[in-house]
């Protein structure tokens, strides 16, 4: 897709969207008495190896065990796992499992990182994308945490543009159900508390290592806006304007960049999400999305099944009735029967249905005791 097609894709879409009451699909399902069950969700990690025979099989058995619709990583911050125009492609996995996926009854809803950017050919000619901490290092030179903590500064319009093609060529495909959002944040300030001995860290406060955006554009477009070089705070955790103006940042990319995208071509949008999202920047309870999926990941905050419960309560509070909160649960960390347990933590908490992550790690025990659990 060159520049000339993508500018007609957004005008065309501002148009349509000024002109049409679109009506879009819907993440609840109804049941034939005309109430809402349960909706199932599972993310699946790229994996190219697997021929679509078996795919066929797998997607069979997990509709059987309740799921209803799947997010497969069509997107990773390295290659394309599509036909892209403008993303480096590895292989048409979703041209592989789009046909295979509706055969079997289920939803398929392409999962992209955001924010996080490893293309080799993008850091080499636009280094100046990337955010900057404040201690003044680029997230390009110097990632926090991990390699692939590469994120691009969200301030930037050309950022804005390079995330909009990557979601309006994932818009255009017409037997796609959606489109998921991942890493729509800034990196992680503070990391979850069972994280931190990971990496050998205590983050018992903010440190400039760690919280950004610092670049020209975030401080110019703050100090015009306060008359504040946020650089210069002395605790820039404790001012609450150049707080709002990372979550803000955020804000604007998913509400008036990649919503207006998805809902042009009649596609739901969907997110991942942190339960703790003033430490990610990502005040998620205000994007209007078509649903929203925190990572409910209980261990990462050495937390138990109440933890899960609390957050879903907490999570359906803070959103408007009509977007609705499905629970993310890490199987990884979940035995079959505390997946039962899980499951409970999230339906008594109000969610309208279940995410694993992933269904890659599910065993048969796990299949079982889930599919036991969504429809008892």
């Amino acid at each position: 897709m060159n520049k000339r097609e993508f500018l007609k894709i957004l005008g065309a879409g501002a148009v349509g969207l000024a002109a049409n009451s679109l009506i879009f699909k819907s993440c609840f399902l109804i049941r034939k008495d005309g109430q809402e069950k349960h909706k199932n969700w599972a993310w699946i990690t790229t994996d190219l190896k697997t021929p679509v025979d078996e795919w066929k099989r797998k997607f069979a058995g997990m509709h059987e065990a309740g799921i209803h619709a799947i997010l497969p990583e069509i997107y990773g911050s390295r290659r394309a796992h599509y036909a892209s125009k403008h993303l480096p492609v590895d292989e048409n996995w979703l041209e592989m499992i789009l046909p295979a996926a509706k055969a079997e009854g289920l939803e398929i809803h392409a999962w992209m990182w955001c924010m996080p950017c490893n293309i080799e050919d993008i850091q080499k000619k636009h280094p100046e994308w990337f955010s900057v901490n404040g201690k003044g290092e680029s997230s390009l030179d110097k990632p926090a945490y991990v390699d692939y903590c590469k994120f691009l500064c969200p301030s930037r319009p050309e950022v804005h543009e390079f995330i909009q093609m990557t979601a309006a060529e994932l818009a255009q495909y017409e037997t796609l159900d959606g489109i998921h959002l991942d890493y729509i944040r800034y990196p992680d300030v503070i990391l979850a508390e069972a994280l931190q001995p990971k990496y050998g860290i205590v983050q018992d406060r903010e440190y400039p290592e760690y919280d950004y955006c610092y670049c020209e554009v975030c401080r110019n477009k703050f100090k015009e806006k306060t008359g504040i070089d946020p650089l210069k705070l002395q605790e820039p955790s404790e001012n609450k304007e150049w707080r709002q103006f990372r979550y803000d940042s955020i804000t604007n990319i998913v509400n008036d960049k990649l919503i207006p995208i998805a809902h042009k071509y009649n596609k739901v949008i969907s997110a991942a999400v942190f339960p703790n999202w003033e430490f990610v920047r990502q005040e998620w309870y205000r994007w209007n999305l078509d649903a929203v999926m925190p990572m409910l990941y209980h261990s990462f905050y050495n937390e138990d099944m109440e933890w899960i419960k609390k957050q879903t309560e907490k999570g359906v509070m803070s959103l408007p009735k009509n977007i609705p909160l499905y629970s993310g649960l890490y199987v990884p960390q979940l035995r079959p029967d505390e997946l039962t347990e899980a499951v409970e933590a999230s339906f008594d908490g109000g969610a309208k249905g279940i995410v694993l992550f992933s269904a890659n790690a599910m065993t048969d025990a796990h299949w079982k005791y889930f599919s036991k659990a969504v429809k008892s």
